[in-house]
C-alpha cells in the first residue's frame, strides 16, 4: 500500500511540474528571425525551447546556404526537444535541449515550409506540440 501511495504522490508531482512554467518567463507570441548570412557564408541562429514555445518559432533561412542553430532550454525540470523531419529538403534531426547549447548544422536543400516541435508527452497528457510547443523553418530562394 505504502508503494501505491508513493507512486501515485510521484505522478502528481510530474504532473504539476509542466504548471511551474519558466522560472518567470512568458509564452511569447509569434517570433520570426530572418537568418542573415554571414561574412563565412553561414547562417547562424540563436533558438530557445521553454515551457510551452520555442523563441523564434519561426526560422527564415536561404536555400542552399549551410545553417548552424544553436539550440538550448530555458527550463530545469521540464524535458523538451527539437525535432525537424524534413530529409528531402535536407533538415532532418531530433536532438534533447538541454541547458547547455548544442549546435545543430545543415544545408537546406528545397524551398518550402518546414515544421518544427517538441514531441515530449506526460503519460495522458497532451504532447507539448499539442500545448503550442512548434513552429517553422521557411526555406526561401
Amino acid at each position: 500500500m505504502k508503494r501505491i501511495v508513493m507512486f501515485a504522490a510521484a505522478l502528481f508531482v510530474l504532473a504539476a511540474l509542466p504548471a511551474l512554467g519558466d522560472e518567470g518567463g512568458e509564452k511569447p507570441g509569434q517570433t520570426t528571425f530572418r537568418a542573415p548570412v554571414d561574412a563565412d557564408g553561414v547562417q547562424r541562429v540563436e533558438l530557445v525551447g521553454g515551457d510551452y514555445f520555442f523563441r523564434p518559432n519561426r526560422i527564415i533561412v536561404r536555400v542552399n546556404v549551410p545553417v548552424e542553430l544553436r539550440v538550448r532550454k530555458e527550463t530545469v525540470l521540464v524535458p523538451h526537444d527539437l525535432v525537424v523531419n524534413a530529409p528531402e529538403a535536407g533538415i532532418d534531426f531530433k536532438i534533447d535541449l538541454e541547458r547547455e547549447p548544442a549546435v545543430i548544422r545543415f544545408t537546406p536543400t528545397k524551398a518550402g515550409s518546414y515544421p518544427m516541435y517538441c514531441d515530449k508527452k506526460l503519460l495522458f497528457f497532451p504532447s507539448h506540440r499539442e500545448k503550442g510547443m512548434e513552429g517553422v523553418i521557411e526555406v526561401v530562394e
